[in-house]
């Protein structure tokens, strides 16, 4: 995926949350809180960042996702991630 396209970002994420926390898809919104309003902790954050370097074929630094709160952040995050190709 060479095109930075956050609606396919954010798809991919939603697809992920679903399946690896079997979440709600219409729960996931752009602006939905991971820890408060989906309920992830640092364990499902982990398996999240592994998750998307499976499928990114990237790298995550776990710097890059401290600052991560909202769905929206983890889409810009992987945009940049593969921005920086």
């Amino acid at each position: 995926m060479t095109d930075v396209n956050k609606a396919q970002i954010f798809e991919q994420v939603r697809d992920a949350l679903v399946e690896l926390f079997e979440l709600a898809p219409d729960d996931i919104t752009p602006e939905a809180r991971l820890y408060d309003e989906l309920d992830l902790d640092s364990i499902d954050a982990v398996d999240l960042v592994v998750h998307l370097q499976n499928t990114t074929g990237k790298k995550i630094k776990p710097d890059e996702f401290k600052s991560v709160r909202t769905v929206q952040d983890v889409v810009d995050a992987v945009a940049d991630l593969l921005a920086a190709q």
